[in-house]
């Protein structure tokens, strides 16, 4: 009994409502959405209500049950995918198995097994989805490879994770690539519209628009990973349908925030042609269990609902400007960046990140930085229901993180 109450002692100590988690009693606003899995907050009445009624009736069921759930859920979110993108595979609980699924459809459908995926990319934590990813510092004591697979360049214009000085090409020739290191062994190019762990990256448009012609042209099936992108974090409900349109991707993978409050769940959304797999060819005991159901169906509702959308559309250029703002006030801040309530910017070094989100957090401000620690980007994403309120909180710890940082860097060169 002892060791019981000692157990719920520690889980007492966190307490969420909405954007802001109380630890110990201590009030903190999180522009970071947790790890960017909580688009409505740590709470949300609706889905609350849901999960405990589904709770009390059942919290597994055999995928054998839930097909007909799955479509249903399919049937709300093809008004929300690109056109031509009508089919699901629904029985995943994290980004990474449904990334890995994502890459067993390309490679079942193109009788080819290799992978292009891109620098600073961040597309899971398993063994195979952490080789294609594009940090090689994850992988280096581990060794597994996807035959004929690929990883290249982003535009050196956005390149802001590299240190200062690094050259690069504007553009790297995807098209010599494929030509001279592939050797015809490629069945999908992968992609985060908004390269998220890499550093908050945005892609030129026109850069989507390259990959696509070059990926119609060598039949290479593209691969939206909208883990941290979709249920309405760039402002539509997936990047893919807004901003990183011009991509037309063939599949899109999506996780984090489709559970709503950080229930885990996650999906693949294909072209018909695509629906190639097996039921045994992927599949995870938790898959489609009725709590991630009941969580993603009912987070399409309150997205339509509430006007989430709407709320970050309309307070996008609030959030931009006020960046801005900070950055011309500190010239420790560069390379403000983002779209909807997804934004990140540039400090002088990773230790410096590391001190500020220290810094904040002594401000009650959670905010996260990129590549594990190891890059020197800070990224702001707060749930998708922040208020301009809610935004003008986080700016001004901001602000006053930034002004410590300042005093202490002045203080440090009197010292010296």
């Amino acid at each position: 009994m002892e060791n019981g109450q000692r157990f719920e002692d520690m889980l007492s100590r966190f307490v969420g409502n909405g954007p802001y988690l109380e630890i110990d009693g201590e009030k903190y606003i999180d522009a970071a959405s947790g790890t960017f899995n909580l688009p409505l907050g740590y709470t949300n009445r609706r889905i609350a209500e849901k999960l405990k009624q589904q709770i009390d009736r059942c919290t597994h069921l055999s995928s054998a049950y839930t097909h007909e759930m799955s479509q249903y859920i399919l049937n709300k979110l093809v008004k929300h995918t690109p056109e031509g993108i009508n089919r699901i595979w629904l029985r995943d609980v994290s980004g990474s198995g449904a990334v890995e699924c994502a890459i067993r459809i390309a490679q079942k459908a193109t009788g080819r097994s290799g992978v292009i995926s891109f620098f600073l990319a961040h597309h899971g934590q398993s063994l195979a989805t952490a080789q294609i990813s594009g940090n090689a510092f994850r992988i280096k004591d581990f060794h597994v490879n996807i035959d004929g697979s690929l990883k290249v360049p982003t535009p050196a214009s956005v390149m802001s994770e590299l240190e200062p000085g690094t050259e690069q090409n504007q553009y790297f020739d995807l098209e010599q690539f494929i030509q001279l290191g592939s050797n015809d062994n490629i069945a999908c190019l992968i992609i985060e519209p908004i390269q998220g762990n890499g550093g908050n990256i945005v892609f030129p448009v026109d850069f989507y628009r390259k990959i696509r012609d070059i990926c119609h042209k060598h039949d290479i099936i593209i691969i939206a990973d909208e883990v941290q992108t979709g249920f309405g974090r760039t402002g539509t409900f997936f990047a893919s349908t807004g901003y990183a349109k011009e991509l037309e991707p063939d599949i899109i993978v999506f996780a984090k925030g489709a559970g709503g409050i950080g229930i885990p769940t996650g999906g693949v959304l294909m072209r018909s042609s695509l629906d190639v797999l097996e039921s045994f060819e992927h599949s995870s005991t938790s898959g489609a269990n009725p709590l991630s159901l009941t969580a993603l169906n009912e987070i399409i509702d309150i997205i339509e609902d509430e006007h989430v959308l709407e709320n970050v559309q309309s307070n996008e250029a609030y959030l931009r400007n006020g960046l801005l703002t900070l950055q011309r006030k500190y010239p420790e801040i560069t390379g403000v960046r983002g779209v909807g309530y997804m934004f990140g910017f540039d400090t002088p070094s990773p230790e410096f990140a590391a001190k500020a989100i220290a810094t904040a957090n002594n401000h009650n401000l959670i905010i996260r930085g990129s590549r594990y620690g190891k890059g020197r980007a800070l990224k702001v994403r707060p749930p998708l229901i922040c208020t301009k309120e809610h935004l003008s909180e986080i700016l001004h710890k901001l602000d006053l993180t930034f002004a410590d940082l300042t005093l202490d860097m002045l203080d440090n060169k009197e010292v010296a």
